[in-house]
């Protein structure tokens, strides 16, 4: 099952689409894909009752705006590093554990929003990565465990101002967390969708031109164990997200490094979880 959210920008309802594309609203039976959705079964008890229930759904038209697949969680950790030749690419030793830094929540926006550049900003780049939703409550979790705690799986564009990044005194999480620097989506693929998240395609184009073209079979730790590990540090709850990496082909690893700018437009996918695009606009107040 894919699961949407359509509407105006902090107004959006609940949906699914179909294997054959269809939209439809589920708003009679939920009203959010949020922590107590996914912390109470709620995938389970949205397919039993779209079964019975699908004729009277309303179609949501191709036209409407999709936000971020789910309400804002109440966390998004990265995984950095996490593929060996991005690792090459930074300039940086492969990590011997994984390397974890916070992306506000208050970044997020839907598939097709705008990147609006920070102000001040020269140095912002691109990163399609693959996503993990949590599906239930996870502290202490053996590798062995980890992929039931997992709810399903979304795009991200964990997109990065590397001077705030990587110049500035402190954590990466400056450099992480600008509005608008966390496109989701377009949907969330269950779990039962995505036979083996460790080998998936992924991809990214700039300006039509493919610049990150890779696969998760390069983790260097996978999905269980990134989820194990996490869990040894911090209860992840129904609905977190855990963004794990990007391949090689960042604009910091050009030469010379390429960053974006205004009227760019970035388009990116991962294998069974859709396709993605934003345009970049300059800072307004």
């Amino acid at each position: 099952m894919k699961l949407i959210r359509f509407g105006a920008l902090g107004k959006e309802k609940p949906g699914v689409q179909l294997q054959e594309g269809t939209r439809l609203d589920v708003s009679q039976f939920i009203q959010d894909y949020d922590e107590a959705f996914f912390g109470t079964g709620g995938i389970e008890k949205l397919k039993v009752w779209l079964e019975k229930n699908r004729d009277h759904c309303p179609k949501v038209p191709d036209t409407v705006r999709l936000g971020a697949p789910m309400a804002r969680p109440s966390k998004i950790i990265c995984v950095g590093l996490n593929y060996a030749k991005h690792a090459e690419e930074s300039g940086m030793e492969p990590p011997k554990e994984p390397v974890l830094f916070f992306k506000a929540s208050s970044a997020i926006v839907g598939p097709y929003d705008d990147i609006r550049l920070p102000k001040g900003s020269t140095k912002t780049d691109w990163e399609v990565e693959l996503a993990i939703v949590i599906g239930k409550k996870a502290s202490y979790v053996s590798e062995s465990e980890a992929l039931t705690h997992v709810a399903g799986y979304v795009l991200h564009n964990d997109v990065s101002e590397r001077a705030f990044q990587i110049e500035r005194s402190g954590q990466w999480v400056k450099g992480k967390s600008c509005d608008t620097f966390a496109p989701l989506g377009p949907y969330i693929a269950t779990a039962d969708e995505i036979k083996d998240p460790n080998n998936l395609r992924l991809w990214l184009k700039l300006n039509g031109k493919r610049v990150q073209d890779s696969s998760t079979s390069d983790f260097i730790f996978n999905i269980q164990q990134v989820i194990s590990y996490i869990s040894q540090f911090m209860t992840l709850l129904p609905g977190d997200i855990i963004s794990t990496g990007t391949p090689s082909g960042v604009g910091l690893g050009f030469d010379p490094p390429t960053y974006l700018t205004p009227g760019d437009e970035v388009e990116l996918g991962v294998e069974g979880l859709g396709v993605s695009k934003q345009k970049v606009v300059a800072y307004s107040s």
